[in-house]
């Protein structure tokens, strides 16, 4: 799974008397990892059961991790499989991300994940340039297509799908939905360090407010860069300054970043990115195409992003930790 900074939740415990919807806490695990959401309703239902039921649709569909799952099933070659809508929705926002970043963000990596060792499977035990070579015609989204019929055509039988870098966020956007359909409009989920807003928080009577931790945090220790405000928004992280694999025979060290257009698990300038945008799917995604992108592709793409901000860090030519932040995410760091 990729590697999100955690971002703490400032949750304000304090009653308020006009508030006519009670707070109510829900956490739980899912997704490898653990949740924690805070709503106001005016009804009650059983908001634990439904987002089980939901992260299970989820891994059914898009999990490497299960073995059952539609995305296992396709990447060991069956091309007979109909796929769902979350499969649909995953697939075609990918394919849109793919192109924005001119391939930066391409689920079809999942050959060179496993081959590195952030995937399912052992990691190769040498990758040359003559292996990479042979992994990278298993790579690009261009090579794969949605067929009208719901299935999904491949141009090689072995080129392997991750969502990972952005299931997690739909997961999220979809638990959103159920909370709104079931007349919810002041939300805050947070989930294995993704961020999902609506509205406001009532009891304060303001945006929602998160933090977002420091590259020079620690586990035991955490401390943070920024202090944001969100509302109706969605926020994700990505790092490589704790993510990493160092091989047992060579000592080689792999970050979990491998960019798609060279196969190599290579770190770029930014070290860091934390994403607003409308949903977590997006911010997901985003943060780890800044990750691959580096610094100038990254601004330049982000001129043409609506309603998307970012926080980034970098390294400059000097070794120097740097930061950049967008308009927008100045405006909301501001506020704080």
């Amino acid at each position: 799974m990729k590697y999100l900074l955690s971002i703490t939740i400032f949750f304000l415990l304090v009653s308020c008397a006009e508030n006519t919807q009670e707070a109510n806490y829900v956490e739980g695990k899912a997704f490898g990892t653990t949740y924690h959401i805070q709503y106001y309703s005016k009804q009650d239902f059983d908001a634990e059961k439904v987002i089980d039921s939901i992260v299970q649709a989820v891994n059914q569909s898009v999990s490497t991790y299960i073995p059952i799952s539609d995305i296992s099933k396709i990447n060991e070659g069956d091309s007979k499989i109909i796929i769902d809508e979350t499969f649909k929705d995953v697939f075609l926002l990918s394919e849109k991300i793919y192109k924005q970043t001119n391939g930066y963000f391409d689920p079809t990596i999942g050959v060179l994940r496993n081959a590195y060792g952030f995937g399912d499977v052992k990691p190769l035990q040498k990758i040359d340039s003559t292996t990479l070579d042979s992994l990278m015609q298993f790579v690009g989204f261009d090579k794969v297509a949605l067929t009208s019929e719901n299935t999904i055509q491949k141009k090689h039988p072995q080129i392997y799908f991750d969502f990972n870098a952005i299931a997690k966020g739909y997961g999220i956007d979809l638990i959103g939905k159920y909370l709104e359909n079931n007349g919810v409009n002041d939300y805050l989920i947070e989930l294995g360090g993704e961020i999902l807003s609506n509205g406001t928080n009532l009891t304060k009577q303001k945006p929602w407010t998160v933090g977002i931790e420091a590259v020079s945090s620690y586990i035991d220790n955490r401390s943070f860069a920024e202090i944001v405000s969100l509302k109706n928004q969605a926020m994700a992280s990505s790092g490589n300054y704790r993510k990493f694999r160092v091989d047992s025979i060579t000592g080689k060290k792999y970050v979990h970043t491998i960019n798609p257009l060279t196969g190599k698990a290579e770190q770029s300038d930014v070290t860091s990115a934390t994403v607003i945008a409308p949903t977590c799917a997006e911010a997901d995604a985003y943060a780890t195409s800044f990750m691959a992108l580096g610094l100038e592709k990254s601004k330049k793409l982000l001129k043409e992003l609506p309603n998307v901000e970012a926080y980034l860090t970098y390294t400059d030519s000097l070794n120097q930790q740097k930061e950049f932040l967008t308009a927008g995410m100045k405006l909301k760091t501001a506020a704080n």
